[in-house]
């Protein structure tokens, strides 16, 4: 049995989902989301990040952790906050001494949907029928419980 703890971070909304994988079967545990305001500085949205992942982590001890490969947007504004956004949480995960799987999306999308080029309802639509009677947080939280999914296939 291992919890895999799934990361979708956004400076935005950072979704966060944790699941159990025990061979190929799959439960729920938790999910949720850290929204940050545009309004804050961003050093504070950055320490609002990282403490929110460190309470995730604390609070449902995971014994891994996934994330989707960073990707350039065409704006590069929007990318390095990205990347800063990612930097908090991972850091997270390294201050609580995980090491932390990365998946390209193409590769998530095709470990839950079956095709690389599945849209966001599609891939709500599998966290349904694999995660049977979850209630998911928004769609950062699904995107990270996809993660999370992508890894318990694709990670032994």
């Amino acid at each position: 049995m291992t919890l895999i703890l799934g990361l979708d971070p956004s400076l935005t909304c950072t979704g966060w989902g944790v699941i159990r994988a025990d061979g190929s079967r799959l439960s729920h545990v938790a999910n949720g989301q850290i929204a940050t305001k545009s309004s804050t500085p961003m050093a504070a949205r950055l320490a609002a990040l990282h403490a929110g992942i460190g309470e995730v982590i604390a609070e449902h001890a995971p014994m891994r952790t996934a994330c989707e490969e960073v990707f350039a947007n065409e704006n590069p504004k929007s990318t390095l906050k990205l990347a800063q956004a990612r930097g908090a949480v991972l850091a997270a995960c390294g201050a609580a001494g995980l090491n932390v799987n990365e998946h390209a999306a193409r590769l998530v999308k095709k470990a839950v949907v079956g095709t690389g080029g599945a849209d966001k309802k599609q891939v709500q639509a599998m966290l349904r029928v694999l995660l049977p009677g979850a209630e998911v947080a928004g769609a950062d939280a699904a995107d990270a419980l996809a993660v999370a999914i992508a890894d318990a296939h694709l990670t032994r």
